[in-house]
């Protein structure tokens, strides 16, 4: 995770915390982020990802290690000279202020002339398209234009860096999706540096430069959301990013980066994880929309025979439940059209797949 010095302009150090000076939440982070990235900091609860954000944001004091921005330590810098822009689920917005005067504050707070306050904030209600609004107070807005004035506020002084956490958490789905393309076409319009905290799997695979996954104050993985999804380090992200399949068995040849896994319905064809040997134990993850249902012209190098379970209608697809011969779970997701199949109560069938669509990962 560490690049040239030169390219970094946040960088993460071997950062540690600990509350109690026994048990580390964070254990060691490293990461060098540059500027203009879009950085999600995923995992579920308690796996130190608001932690390192609360760090960032001076909020919380580093156990260990060092946070440095633009070359320098803000390790012992106060968090209201750090320059950086915060955005809370909660909003945080002064309810007795109008719009224009909370996007005012942190620019009246910095000695900014009036006029060019005025213009500034005429600017940044144009930017989040609240222009109408500005002399409107919080408790007359709707949830979505809350957050887009928050989302103001953060970025009106024209902070180094922007810090999000969980800031579409209160909001329901479609505005909640509305809020990540709002956000998304900000930060490509005016290219600031973003860290965002969520456990949201959708939201970070669809806004993020990258994403770094979180488990127990551990990084498993930081890579750019295509790689994180098709191409997991570990089972962990396998199975915490999407949905996933994953049927036991035991590797039984190793030939360049691909195995062969007997299980004890039928063998499949794999790709290989690291770490994993011949005659270990392991498990194949393979995504329910790589999976193809028998008859059909996908090319495919892995079959294995299962028993129809039940058929459930989402809408845009159709999500099937099978069980393997040994009693595992499998699902498969297939586009709702003509294609998609009917199966008696009990029917017997075949999924068919690519061995470059599945991964075998060591068990444990």
């Amino acid at each position: 995770m560490k690049d040239n010095q030169t390219d970094t302009f946040l960088r993460f150090d071997n950062v540690k915390k600990s509350y109690d000076q026994k048990n580390l939440v964070v254990k060691g982070f490293d990461m060098d982020v540059k500027k203009g990235e879009f950085i999600t900091l995923l995992g579920p609860s308690g796996s130190g990802k608001t932690t390192v954000l609360m760090m960032l944001a001076g909020f919380e004091s580093v156990t260990s290690g060092d946070i440095s921005i633009a070359g320098k330590s803000i390790n012992n810098t106060a968090p209201n000279k750090r320059n950086i822009g915060m955005v809370f689920q909660s909003y945080a917005l002064f309810p007795h202020m109008t719009v224009a005067e909370n996007l005012a504050y942190p620019l009246a707070v910095r000695k900014m002339a009036k006029a060019k306050i005025k213009d500034r904030v005429a600017e940044y209600l144009q930017l989040v398209e609240l222009s109408d609004f500005g002399n409107r107070r919080p408790g007359q807005l709707s949830g979505g234009q809350r957050q887009r004035v928050a989302l103001a506020r953060a970025m009106i002084f024209e902070p180094t860096l922007i810090l999000m956490d969980e800031p579409l958490g209160a909001l329901d789905k479609n505005l909640r999706e509305q809020m990540q393309f709002e956000i998304t076409r900000l930060h490509k319009q005016i290219g600031f540096t973003v860290i965002y905290v969520t456990h949201d799997q959708t939201e970070a695979l669809s806004m993020s430069s990258r994403i770094a996954v979180f488990n127990d104050g551990v990084v498993q993985q930081c890579a750019p959301p295509a790689e994180l999804y098709e191409r997991p380090a570990n089972a962990f992200v396998a199975d915490f990013i999407g949905e996933n399949n994953f049927v036991p068995g035991k590797v039984t040849k190793l030939q360049g980066d691909m195995a062969q896994v007997k299980t004890d319905s039928g063998t499949i064809q794999a790709q290989l994880s690291d770490g994993l040997t011949a005659g270990a134990p392991c498990r194949v993850s393979i995504r329910p929309e790589k999976l193809f249902i028998h008859p059909t012209n996908h090319a495919h190098d892995n079959a294995l025979n299962v028993r129809f379970n039940t058929r459930i209608y989402v809408g845009d697809f159709i999500r099937y439940y099978f069980k393997l011969p040994d009693g595992t779970d499998i699902i498969v997701k297939v586009l709702n059209d003509l294609s998609a199949p009917e199966f008696a109560d009990g029917a017997e069938a075949q999924l068919l797949w690519l061995a470059s669509d599945c991964i075998a990962f060591p068990t444990g």
